[in-house]
């Protein structure tokens, strides 16, 4: 594996520039302002992915008002948490187009505006259009530039600050259980999902505090000296960062003329204003409308061009092999975390356990338990002789076998530790942005996480739904665990094995090229 994030680089740009002296550092980056990001980022997790790990206290009022099938009813919550996620390639667009503080104070009102629209709902189908496409678009228009912004102000403590603003999803299941369960039961749920809604436009606070870097403390990341360290699969990963740059991703020249051209048009307009000052004020107002609007022109289609080439270009994402692994592994990943909270229920109940289960749930023990698992792995990971890839993998291995271990379990004090160990190693969640960007860099990274983001939202989409289905077929819970677990593994083996593949191309190909 590789011995640091170094080693794979952060950028897609000219090696000649890697060992270069490095740029005086922003006092902003790993340290000042950072630290606000990372609060930033931690309330967004708590209001929405705390409210959505909530929503079982509203799923409950809905059943009882609506009188609808517990199926079509859940539909509504898997479709918020499934959007968020899912729509994360077009939020990168949004983000190449206005950045990571407008796309969030968009999404915090869109958000809210869900909210407050499905306080007014007559029906199920009609929370499906205000609750579940509204509200959940514009929690993945506030989740990823979250994410993002956690990865752009933060080099050395990278994993970390991730770690630390992930841990909101955990204190934001308890905070806004425990808040909606009030407000439902003083209330009514109506009256809860209104002033949900209002809560929510603290989503744009947040957002307002993702302040940008400049263009300049950006560009600076290129200088990150690269480790000499001799692990092959470094050089592997690496290499397949490489294999994007030497195709041509973003290429700068026509980036660079159009630039040109479009600077020109607006230099024409702004000559026309300045040499039309005795003109009527009706004129002067038409060209600053002409002006904004091409100056509005130029964003749109400079942030079109760089979405549309990482993800459809001649050199896009995909061709970095290693990331296309990431992305099968994530269509497996999330579901397997999932199936534990539906079918521990179940478990408990058939080794009549529920008088110790309603003492200590055992999915508290998880939630409480992943909360340190993110700190605690962010930190292991920082670590100068430790590799985030190991880090990533090896909890990866605990988790899967975690799962295919769990219905063996027949005491409430085994199931505990087991229960302890997944909450401990899905810590990995707060490693995944940090593992995304070591791959294709700082640059690519809202695209590229944004792509992980939307198989993860697959997985949370259909994975519960296919664990219903195996146990409507087999009327048991084991096998439920055992699938999943398996297709798990295969997502992580082939994670596991694509470097070396990687690693061995190039070394085919020289040999190719020294024979001829």
């Amino acid at each position: 594996m590789y011995a640091s994030r170094e080693d794979i680089g952060y950028d897609f740009g000219d090696d000649s520039k890697a060992g270069s002296k490095p740029i005086k550092p922003n006092p902003n980056i790993d340290g000042g302002w950072a630290w606000m990001i990372v609060l930033s980022s931690f309330l967004v997790h708590i209001l929405i992915m705390g409210s959505q790990m909530a929503l079982g206290i509203l799923n409950m009022e809905w059943l009882e008002e609506f009188n609808q099938s517990r199926g079509l009813t859940a539909w509504v919550s898997s479709l918020s948490m499934g959007i968020t996620l899912i729509v994360g390639p077009f939020i990168g667009l949004f983000i190449s187009m206005c950045g990571c503080r407008k796309t969030a104070i968009i999404g915090g009102i869109l958000n809210a505006l869900g909210w407050i629209l499905s306080a007014y709902a007559s029906n199920v189908h009609y929370l499906f259009l205000t609750f579940g496409v509204t509200a959940g678009v514009g929690s993945g228009m506030v989740y990823l530039p979250a994410v993002v912004m956690v990865g752009q102000y933060f080099q050395k403590r990278r994993a970390l600050a991730q770690g630390l603003s992930t841990t909101g999803t955990g204190f934001g299941a308890f905070l806004m259980t425990a808040l909606l369960k009030y407000l439902c039961t003083e209330f009514g749920w109506r009256n809860a999902m209104f002033i949900q809604g209002a809560i929510s436009l603290n989503l744009c606070v947040c957002g307002a505090l993702m302040r940008p870097l400049s263009p300049k403390d950006v560009v600076s990341e290129k200088y990150v000296v690269r480790s000499n360290s001799g692990d092959n699969q470094a050089k592997a990963l690496s290499h397949s960062a490489e294999t994007v740059k030497s195709k041509g991703v973003l290429s700068e020249e026509p980036e660079k003329k159009q630039e040109a051209t479009n600077e020109e048009v607006l230099d024409s307009v702004q000559h026309i204003e300045i040499g039309g000052k005795s003109r009527s004020r009706r004129d002067m107002y038409g060209l600053r409308i002409l002006k904004t609007v091409s100056q509005l022109t130029v964003t749109v289609r400079k942030g079109f061009a760089i979405w549309y080439s990482s993800y459809f270009g001649a050199a896009s994402l995909f061709t970095n092999r290693v990331f296309v692994a990431f992305i099968i592994w994530a269509l497996f990943a999330y579901s397997s975390f999932v199936i534990p909270f539906i079918h521990l229920p179940e478990i408990v109940k058939q080794y009549n356990l529920s008088s110790q289960n309603n003492i200590f749930p055992l999915t508290s023990i998880i939630a409480i338990v992943h909360i340190f698992g993110k700190v605690i792995l962010g930190i292991i990971s920082d670590l100068p002789c430790i590799s985030t890839w190991n880090v990533f993998l090896i909890a990866n291995f605990t988790l899967v076998t975690c799962i295919l271990t769990l219905p063996l379990m027949q005491t409430y004090v085994s199931l505990a530790v087991v229960c302890a160990l997944i909450g401990f190693s899905s810590g990995y969640f707060s490693l995944m942005p940090v593992v995304t960007e070591d791959l294709v860099g700082t640059k690519h990274l809202a695209n590229a996480y944004g792509i992980i983001i939307c198989a993860n939202g697959i997985s949370a989409l259909l994975g519960p739904p296919f664990a219903g289905w195996i146990y409507d077929i087999t009327h048991k819970y084991d096998f439920s665990f055992y699938i999943s677990g398996l297709l798990y593994m295969v997502g992580i083996i082939f994670l596991f094995i694509q470097p070396y593949i990687q690693k061995k191309r190039p070394r085919e190909k020289s040999t190719e090229e020294a024979q001829v």
